[in-house]
């Protein structure tokens, strides 16, 4: 197991109150918070090589290229990708789904078919959206059970000769479930169709191997692994990157600039015009090295623990209903007690330093599935402790209490 107050000493905001009660911070799928080396490695750059990146011959400019590209080979090595220029730099998943989006507009008919699933983030459904529009392509959704489980014989039904891609998310913002993506890989592959795979709540609990999924796709942000915000990474098969025209004009992406013709730069240059965050994308690396050397079979041993404890925990309150129940899912309890509005309860432990998400979490249809206006999500990292499962325990029954 881990040494989880040696870490908890790596999180210098972990150390503080909240309305005079001690933070816990249980709203990890939203963000993650960042370890002290992380902070160290921006303000590290700053005040020792702040330059622009692949553009000058100077010393700074070639410590932050220097620095900035080997984040891109953590990157490739952690994920197992190919080739590092199959890693592109962007603002984050939704930006990464957004570039392929639009890059899909040129080879797509109308006819053609997506498909995704129905517990979905809105940016794993709206830049899609917007493509059919575009383009006239059919959107078709896979349906899932009262478990919060995706219906894999209804997405069998719905493959065809039509399906040109599919997009999944990895794991459930709203739920936690974990999707059998390698299935859902392989069974569109056998219709030629590609496959995205969102995988922003799944990569600070799960380690994939994108070679072995075979994806062609995988989207993540830096902020759900102890990065900063703003810096996610889009990983695409070379082939893939290559079909897909440039999501942005300007600098960095071009080979060569005349009044009559550009032409583009390669891979992965191609999709990153403009200055990026250099400072974000070191940092990044760094916070993959940091989770590295904790382990995520030991993130995962640990967190399995906890969703059992606070599962088993939660519970014992009468009235409280967890939505999500599958077997496979990631440290994340939605729910609600009885007839109470989840923004009254959250309000409520606010007060007494405990940090939750309240609403539909960006995923609407899944709350239109339950008929309800939304869920309290806690969200469990690594760095949360069992004592802190029981804070929270105490807390819901005091807003119980109070707003029965």
């Amino acid at each position: 197991m881990l040494d989880i107050e040696k870490i908890r000493a790596d999180f210098p905001i972990l150390n503080q109150q909240i309305n005079g009660k001690p933070l816990v911070y249980l709203d990890n799928a939203a963000t993650s918070q960042k370890p002290q080396v992380v902070i160290d490695s921006i303000v590290n750059y700053y005040t020792t090589i702040n330059a622009n990146i692949h553009r000058g011959v100077h010393t700074l400019s070639q410590l932050a290229t220097d620095a900035f590209e080997q984040s891109r080979i953590k990157l490739q090595q952690h994920f197992n990708a190919k080739k590092s220029h199959e890693i592109i730099f962007t603002a984050g998943t939704t930006h990464s789904i957004n570039i392929v989006a639009t890059g899909f507009t040129s080879l797509l008919q109308k006819g053609d078919e997506l498909i995704v699933s129905a517990m979905e983030h809105h940016s794993n459904i709206v830049p899609w959206q917007m493509l059919c529009e575009r383009t006239g392509a059919v959107l078709k959704v896979i349906p899932m059970n009262q478990e919060g489980e995706l219906l894999m014989d209804e997405y069998d039904k719905l493959l065809s000769n039509k399906t040109k891609l599919v997009f999944v998310n990895h794991v459930s913002n709203a739920l936690g479930t974990i999707n059998p993506i390698k299935e859902i890989i392989d069974k569109a592959h056998q219709f030629g169709a590609a496959v995205l795979i969102d995988g922003a709540q799944s990569c600070p609990h799960i380690k994939p191997d994108l070679q072995a999924l075979d994806v062609d796709f995988y989207v993540v942000s830096a902020h759900k692994l102890c990065g900063p915000t703003g810096v996610g990474i889009l990983y695409g098969k070379e082939a893939w990157l290559n079909k897909l025209p440039p999501y942005q004009g300007g600098g960095e992406m071009i080979k060569e600039v005349t009044f009559e013709k550009t032409t583009y730069a390669d891979l992965p240059h191609k999709f990153e015009a403009g200055t990026p965050n250099i400072a974000g994308v070191i940092a990044f690396g760094t916070a993959i090295d940091y989770l590295n050397n904790i382990g995520f079979e030991n993130i995962a041993e640990y967190e399995t623990a906890l969703l059992k404890y606070a599962t088993e925990k939660l519970s014992q309150i009468e009235g409280l209903k967890i939505y999500g129940t599958s077997e496979h899912k990631t440290s994340v309890i939605s729910f609600n007690i009885g007839e109470i509005h989840p923004y009254d309860i959250g309000s409520i432990i606010d007060k007494l330093g405990v940090e939750v998400r309240t609403g539909h979490h960006c995923a609407q249809p899944i709350m239109d599935f339950y008929k309800i206006p939304g869920t309290v999500r806690a969200s469990f990292s690594f760095y949360n402790t069992f004592e802190e499962v029981d804070v929270l325990y105490n807390a819901l029954l005091k807003a119980k209490m109070m707003l029965a």
